[in-house]
């Protein structure tokens, strides 16, 4: 069964989508907890970081999110978040990074 990010991508469930190109779709999340806060998820479907293959080229996700960040106007410094199972607050199983940005952003998180 497609997941909730694969179906944005399929374009059945609308998003507002803020980049793509061939190997990630980028936008907004709907319950932002930052002024700026976009999901960036590869294209292929894949559950999280731990099933990430040992070899391949997921580069894409941090080249996105740096070209994203700059289009948004995030000189000023942004938090790239991935995480990886339920119990790391990861509510979908399919591989996703959070850009958050527009504020700034206290350590530690939560």
């Amino acid at each position: 069964m497609a997941s909730l990010f694969t179906k944005i991508i399929q374009r059945e469930i609308p998003a507002d989508i803020v980049y793509e190109d061939d190997h990630v779709v980028a936008f907004r999340d709907i319950a932002p907890v930052a002024p700026v806060h976009i999901l960036i998820v590869p294209r292929e479907e894949v559950t999280g970081v731990a099933a990430l293959p040992d070899s391949g080229d997921h580069q894409h996700l941090l080249n996105a999110a740096r070209k994203i960040a700059e289009a948004e106007g995030l000189g000023d410094g942004y938090r790239l978040v991935i995480n990886q199972g339920e119990a790391a607050g990861q509510t979908v199983p399919h591989l996703h990074m959070h850009l958050l940005g527009g504020r700034d952003l206290a350590w530690p998180p939560g």
